[in-house]
């Protein structure tokens, strides 16, 4: 009967398999139960209600069902869905998941520990989760291990540890762990020095709409590094992640607009980039502000102050 339920929910015939689950959840079912639960999560076919949803993953859970003690203490308790928020009780009901073997759970479990979110910080604990997660090709966690290892943060510091598990993650699609392995690359931490290599999983992170990435591969295409030299590309790129609210991208977006670089010069949008990256507290914007301004009316400077304050309003929603 469930295997009913699910071919009408693949089917996106949301009322068939609300029809099939139900009676089985009330009955006791537990994989009924969590899937209930999922369709209230999601709105599938019902009305979204945390609280109906926080029921059914409850009964769900009680009855030792991984994935509902993942999804009643992350999406439930951790985040206050149909229940008060209880980081406690969030760590509580993923621990269960994770030591069942549920990956995500065992990840989650690990960041809890690392932050120090509803169990006192300890590193060797986050370590263990994560690395339980990470054999199972668990991505975030590969990539959180990776940087425990770069930062010595409860294990000895390996930035050829961290190279690895960066790699890991980044071979699955991980846009951190992308990130991070340019990082590597562009450094020579863990693995030999190699520009290319660092502009090719930046770009793979910055296709995906990671902001340091936008950001860093902004730079490699400004300063020629790995590639060749193009302005047009790192403005292209620098605004991407200056639309994100990266201080350091719209900073050096401001240089480009102020020196004509792979953007007409406009010294308005100059000075709107670094009213917005001195806002969100960018290095060196006194001196490039006292450049800028030296260059600009009056009016034009009150142009961009006002640009700045509308751009800030919009994104702060």
């Amino acid at each position: 009967m469930f295997e009913d339920g699910m071919g009408a929910y693949r089917l996106d015939d949301y009322a068939t398999a609300l029809k099939i689950w139900r009676p089985l959840a009330e009955q006791g079912d537990a994989v009924s139960q969590f899937s209930l639960g999922f369709m209230y999560a999601y709105g599938d076919g019902v009305k979204e209600d945390h609280s109906e949803a926080a029921k059914w993953f409850h009964k769900a859970a009680e009855q030792g069902h991984a994935a509902s003690q993942y999804y009643l203490g992350l999406m439930c308790y951790y985040r206050g869905r149909g229940v008060q928020q209880n980081h406690a009780e969030a760590v509580k009901w993923t621990r269960k998941a994770a030591q069942q073997g549920h990956a995500e759970a065992q990840a989650n479990l690990g960041i809890m520990y690392a932050n120090g979110d509803g169990v006192p910080q300890n590193f060797a604990e986050a370590e263990n989760w994560y690395r339980e997660a990470a054999e199972q090709q668990e991505a975030n966690a590969q990539n959180n291990l990776g940087v425990m290892y770069a930062n010595g943060d409860g294990v000895t510091e390996n930035q050829s540890e961290a190279a690895k598990w960066f790699h890991k993650a980044a071979e699955q699609g991980d846009a951190s762990g992308q990130n991070n392995l340019g990082v590597m690359y562009a450094e020579g931490r863990g693995v030999p020095q190699n520009s290319v290599e660092a502009v090719t999983w930046w770009l793979k992170a910055a296709e995906q709409g990671y902001v340091y990435a936008q950001t860093n591969l902004g730079s490699m295409y400004a300063n020629g590094e790995g590639v060749p030299q193009d302005n047009a590309e790192a403005a292209k790129w620098y605004r991407e992640a200056a639309e994100r609210g990266d201080a350091e991208a719209q900073y050096n977006l401001s240089i480009l607009y102020a020196e004509g670089r792979g953007v007409p010069v406009d010294h308005g949008e100059a000075l709107k980039w670094w009213h917005l990256a001195a806002a969100a507290g960018a290095e060196g914007t006194r001196t490039n502000r006292e450049t800028v301004a030296t260059l600009i009316a009056p009016d034009q400077f009150d142009e961009a102050q006002r640009l700045a304050r509308e751009w800030l309003a919009k994104h702060q929603q």
